[in-house]
């Protein structure tokens, strides 16, 4: 079994190296640059992209499945763009409890993975997977009764708006369960740099959610008309292939996380605390970030339908831009924790100076699409004229600040690769929760920039949060955390 597990995982640099001693972290903040004998920054170039590249792959298509959900969505109407763009920031606060725990478990089988102790990651594949079950059943029951309420207290404009927000969040949170057990296991396995595996499952879902995407939102091929709710379904779909195909590649046996059913399933509290204490930190982070983005989402609903519909797209479109940097994180992450679980924080520090430099080249790219090309690209979205122009201008400012955004993505999933996820957690209080909705609230208010005045806003946010994570991460800190 383990010569198996072992043909599965390619050789890092840092396998290469010998492992630190266990004197006590550097006080100073700073690392030798200079890279062990024998390991070359071609190297850690070669294991950075090894990782990255299956999750930008994924992450990209995923993301376009989702761009392709609000097109087909779009054609109904701004109201509909409206109804699923409400739902999106409650449905993202329902799913923190999960996800927040499943950056414990990512950064704990990663140190594992460095340490060479492999029962133990696979201790907490099924400790997380056990949390996740109770806590995304909660989540669950409480979303699917409250929906409605939820999507009021968005501001959803009119009975349509309303109606078409409601039904699609019910139904999302139908298959909360699943999609919440996939992402632990893409967690688990990103952690141990098994990328591909958690790509390949779910651009199969993907595609299986574009497919019915096309069926149930217009009723093709005898397939009822369901419109907003068909979108819905066709998600929850792909989820379930997803959550089926996550479970054979852990239950198969052939890669270095996997589960039996002889395995011991009864909660082990040391793995649990630990999953907590580096959890908990990131929970309020998602809890601060969701609740400032329901705010801001809030204050740019109250300027209406269309207004908020073209908001919607370019936050829609603004996601595929994220994936750079969510990508090059993966990496950050897995990387950082098997250099910590080496006792090799100076290959970890190497790792993520250069996965910042590979992200920031890719999100000069995207930065010339946007400006050039934003207009184009809004109006796949819509033909109302005043939501492309808008649009245009939006992604205007969005391409300024794409080397910024991939930057503070990438080092803020070093730290959390390292355990320190307080320091992320306080960041992003003071700019999501403080900086973006207090002064988009200003711009809108109390000057005639209206929809702009919020994109402005979130530049701002995007500036201030990668000058902090960028301070944060140079100083060293991060060296001092323990699994």
């Amino acid at each position: 079994m383990e010569k198996v597990q072992t043909k599965q995982m390619r050789s890092l640099a840092l396998d290469f190296i010998e492992t630190g001693g266990n004197e006590p972290p550097e006080t100073s903040p700073k690392l030798s640059k200079t890279l062990p004998e024998g390991v070359s920054s071609r190297m850690l170039y070669g294991d950075i992209v090894h990782i990255a590249w299956p999750s930008l792959v994924e992450l990209i298509l995923t993301q376009l499945a989702s761009m392709v959900d609000l097109i087909m969505v779009g054609q109904l109407g701004p109201w509909a763009l409206s109804a699923v763009g409400l739902s999106t920031q409650p449905r993202f606060l329902m799913m923190t409890m999960f996800m927040a725990m499943n950056v414990g478990a990512t950064a704990m089988v990663a140190r594992y993975k460095g340490s060479g102790e492999a029962e133990k990651a696979n201790t907490v594949l099924r400790q997380a997977m056990l949390l996740t079950f109770v806590l995304s059943a909660i989540s669950s029951v409480v979303g699917f009764f409250a929906s409605e309420t939820l999507i009021q207290f968005m501001g959803a404009a009119d009975a349509e708006t309303l109606a078409g927000g409601t039904v699609y969040l019910q139904i999302q949170f139908i298959g909360f369960i699943t999609m919440a057990l996939t992402s632990t296991v893409t967690a688990t396995l990103r952690g141990v740099g098994d990328s591909r595996t958690a790509m390949i499952y779910n651009l199969i879902a993907n595609v299986v959610n574009v497919i019915f995407n096309y069926l149930l939102i217009y009723g093709h091929f005898g397939f009822p008309r369901m419109e907003v709710a068909g979108a819905s379904l066709a998600t929850v779909i792909g989820q379930i292939v997803a959550f089926v195909l996550a479970m054979w590649a852990i239950l198969s046996g052939k890669r270095y996380l996997h589960m039996r059913f002889t395995d011991s399933y009864k909660p082990d509290k040391e793995t649990l605390r630990s999953i907590f204490v580096i959890g908990m930190p990131a929970m309020l982070e998602q809890l601060v970030m969701r609740a400032g983005m329901i705010i801001y989402s809030k204050t740019v609903a109250g300027l209406g339908t269309v207004a908020f519909a073209a908001h919607q797209v370019c936050m829609n479109i603004q996601a595929l831009s994220f994936m750079n940097g969510n990508a090059f994180a993966v990496s950050a992450t897995s990387l950082m924790g098997q250099s910590l679980g080496k006792k090799r924080p100076d290959m970890g520090q190497a790792y993520s100076n250069r996965t910042q430099m590979l992200g920031m080249m890719v999100s000069f790219a995207l930065a010339f699409v946007f400006f050039f090309f934003g207009g184009p690209i809004t109006a796949m979205y819509s033909d109302d004229p005043q939501v492309i122009a808008w649009g245009a201008q939006i992604l205007k400012l969005v391409a300024l600040v794409q080397p910024f955004q991939s930057s503070q993505l990438i080092l803020a999933g070093a730290l959390r690769g390292a355990g320190d996820t307080k320091a992320t957690a306080v960041i992003t209080f003071i700019t999501v929760l403080l900086v973006r909705p207090g002064l988009a609230i200003l711009l809108i208010n109390c000057t005639s920039m209206g929809l702009m005045g919020a994109w402005v806003a979130l530049v701002a946010d995007q500036f201030l949060r990668s000058l902090l994570i960028f301070q944060r991460f140079h100083s060293g800190k991060w060296r001092n955390y323990k699994i």
